[in-house]
């Protein structure tokens, strides 16, 4: 297919090399930074940058749209696209209603369930696409360029799939933050980061082979009241890290006897 990207950012410098790789023509790159277009097409065989929202006269048989959500209802008053053109965006939050204004085109979602950045190789045969669309066959269409780079595609609508962006906010912005946070303590007490490296790799592992409530450690779930008071001490005076601690150490024993299982559908 031939494809349009519209963004230059860390998304649409993973998905417009893939597509390339597998035998998609990138067209064009539009970005409001004429330095940031060019970056990306210099790694690209035919695309050319731009900064025009007008595909009218592009060769196009997809435009993706791979920008920060907050942008996403204003761009969305400015593409122009060649009739039955299937614009689609990326976001895992945005509904697929946000491109109905869109003159002439069909529209869709092509939601990568991943955290990117330019640096990090990803794997994206492993990475779940997430497809919506106007019509049946824009759907048919967007399963089949999804398929060609990666070997989880599903179906899933606009409400569904905002639970499923919640949800990953959860297991990947929350955690990594909370990770931060641990680096912080380590390093405020002069102890070397990586300490934590092997525990860190053995939860991730063992929260991917079982229901994680069920393989929770730690004072919370043992109801260690001692361990934990020492802790709410330890943060006397990082008010907010002790905030955290207590209300993480509620929710693990709110939910310690949850059995659900892992494997259910949602």
């Amino acid at each position: 297919m031939n494809i349009a990207i519209v963004g230059a950012g860390n998304v649409a410098w993973h998905l417009a090399k893939a597509l390339q790789k597998v035998g998609h023509t990138i067209t064009t790159v539009y970005s409001r930074s004429k330095a940031h277009s060019e970056e990306l097409t210099k790694l690209l065989t035919d695309a050319v940058a731009t900064q025009s929202l007008d595909f009218s006269a592009i060769v196009a048989d997809v435009v993706l749209i791979a920008i920060p959500d907050a942008a996403l209802p204003g761009i969305t008053q400015q593409i122009k696209v060649k009739p039955e053109t299937i614009v689609a965006h990326t976001s895992g939050s945005q509904p697929l209603a946000v491109l109905e204004t869109i003159a002439g085109a069909n529209y869709g979602v092509f939601y990568p369930l991943q955290t990117f950045s330019k640096l990090a190789t990803i794997d994206l045969e492993q990475v779940p696409f997430l497809i919506e669309g106007n019509t049946e066959a824009t759907i048919n269409r967007l399963e089949q360029l999804a398929q060609t780079i990666s070997q989880k595609v599903e179906r899933v609508d606009s409400d569904k799939r905002k639970q499923l962006h919640l949800a990953a906010v959860f297991a990947c912005n929350f955690t990594n933050h909370l990770l931060g946070i641990s680096q912080e303590l380590l390093h405020n007490a002069a102890l070397p980061t990586d300490l934590l490296q092997p525990l860190i790799q053995e939860t991730i592992k063992k929260a991917g082979m079982h229901n994680p409530y069920s393989v929770q450690t730690g004072p919370a779930v043992r109801n260690d009241q001692n361990v934990i008071d020492e802790h709410l001490r330890l943060l006397q005076q990082q008010p907010h890290l002790q905030a955290i601690y207590q209300l993480l150490t509620q929710s693990i024993q709110a939910t310690k006897d949850n059995n659900y299982s892992s494997d259910q559908s949602a």
